[in-house]
């Protein structure tokens, strides 16, 4: 049995080379580069990694850094030209034009002079783009490896870029060029409570209304360095009346969304179902999780995993059409959802593959709408192509899912938090079926969770006034 010679990687000693010799490389630059290059040097000039930046300066774009083309120069000398053993000397550079993502570099060493007292060589150094024009030029001096070199290539291991800021950015652009929404946070007196309906006023998504303590909001907002210049504050004594006091606020028009502070859920979510005084309408209210996942290819809903324990079959239809109704504000045009369950096919032992089986002909029927439904489907069959090409599954959701219906909150909450913190995705939380929308984080959560899920309560507001106005 023989093996390819691409297995390998071996030098040309000192003695096979001539002047004249030379090799090449070519290589396209991708965003990825850019960020691993700034991860790897720790160079974060906002030429390279900030869009908006870069868009004002001289190039009008992003632009990769120069010294990434010089990284190619130096892996042809270390792996090819002259190859193993190669000892760096020196090197000469000079930049004639930017490296923009998509341009092709084609990088040539040629052996342009030999020095057999120190088996030293002068290598001409180029880069050029696709469209032929010089990026990069200079000299490199190298001693050359006297010896013949073979080795095994070594597998380098498999790198993902999670670019997690600009997941969060691209949640928020959702809602560009839209109004701020007036909302009331129900006791933000910690930190996180606290700072995020306030980045999300910074970042032009919602006009906060703070319901609590003033002395405890404005004590944490010192503490923290929280401007709150601006701020209306409701001054209530404690979490129970911060509740009743936002959601009477949602009640009476004078807010459009609603937010969980530093309280318990329960404690917001008594008084959002209050029969006289609540938010309820006809719509049995539901959860959904939206998770950005690195590794899919765009964004899932998740529900129920926070208000319905365990859901009936009548309950998850009111669940799968607010998620249904959520992702189509979100731009998905027709919603493919995965009715999840342990197994792939019915089971009657098994009550949430009965269930998906009933809710799949439901939407057949019409009694659910704007959707396209499949189940059940074992998790990874919904989210993989592979998975459910394997077990033979022929489904336009398979594989492809926009959104996960769980069979209860105990299996939903935990797969949210595993995606959350095992496969970092960026979550973002919203209760549907109320008069508003009610962002309900965990008091774990992050200022920038709970700005994503402002960014997704000001998207249900906006629909909501459109649909209003028709």
């Amino acid at each position: 049995m023989t093996t390819d010679i691409m297995d390998f990687i071996q030098n040309r000693t000192f003695d096979e080379i001539a002047v004249g010799d030379s090799a090449q490389l070519v290589r396209t630059l991708r965003p990825e580069d850019i960020h691993l290059f700034a991860v790897m040097s720790g160079d974060v000039n906002p030429t390279h990694v900030d869009p908006e930046f870069a868009r004002s300066s001289q190039f009008r774009e992003v632009v990769g850094h120069s010294m990434w083309g010089s990284v190619l120069i130096s892996s042809i000398l270390g792996t090819e030209f002259p190859g193993p053993g190669t000892v760096y000397v020196g090197q000469t550079l000079k930049f004639w034009r930017p490296i923009t993502i998509g341009d092709t570099l084609t990088v040539t060493i040629t052996c342009t002079k030999r020095f057999e007292h120190n088996h030293h060589l002068l290598l001409d150094c180029l880069c050029v783009n696709q469209d032929g024009l010089k990026v990069i030029d200079g000299t490199a001096e190298v001693m050359a490896p006297t010896e013949k070199i073979k080795r095994p290539r070594m597998a380098l291991p498999g790198i993902t870029i999670s670019d997690r800021q600009q997941r969060y950015l691209h949640v928020l652009e959702m809602t560009r060029g839209m109004e701020p929404i007036p909302i009331a946070v129900a006791h933000p007196c910690d930190t996180e409570s606290l700072r995020g309906p306030i980045q999300a006023r910074d970042a032009g998504l919602v006009i906060p209304v703070l319901v609590g303590p003033e002395s405890k909001i404005r004590e944490v907002a010192e503490r923290e360095h929280i401007d709150l210049r601006g701020v209306r504050i409701v001054d209530v004594p404690h979490s129970h009346a911060s509740a009743e006091t936002a959601v009477r606020l949602a009640r009476c028009g004078e807010v459009e969304a609603l937010m969980k502070g530093s309280l318990h859920t329960d404690e917001l979510m008594s008084e959002v179902v209050a029969k006289e005084t609540g938010l309820r309408t006809a719509r049995r209210l539901s959860h959904v999780f939206m998770a950005d996942v690195p590794t899919y290819p765009h964004p899932l809903l998740i529900t129920d995993a926070a208000i319905n324990i365990e859901p009936s079959l009548a309950d998850k239809v009111h669940i799968i059409q607010n998620a249904i109704e959520l992702a189509i504000m979100m731009g998905v045009r027709e919603p493919k959802v995965a009715i999840l369950s342990a197994v792939e096919t019915v089971n009657e032992k098994i009550r949430s593959t009965l269930d998906a089986a009933a809710l799949c002909k439901m939407a057949d029927r019409g009694q659910i709408t704007g959707g396209l439904l499949d189940g059940p489907l074992a998790f990874d069959n919904a989210v993989s192509l592979v998975a459910a090409k394997t077990k033979g599954i022929r489904s336009a959701v398979a594989g492809q899912a926009d959104i996960l219906v769980v069979p209860d909150l105990e299996s939903g909450n935990m797969m949210a938090k595993q995606l959350e913190y095992l496969a970092d995705a960026l979550m973002a939380g919203v209760v549907l079926g109320a008069r508003v929308p009610i962002v309900l984080t965990s008091r774990a959560d992050t200022a920038e969770t709970r700005t994503a899920s402002c960014a997704i309560a000001q998207l249900m507001a906006h629909n909501r006034r459109l649909v209003t106005r028709q």
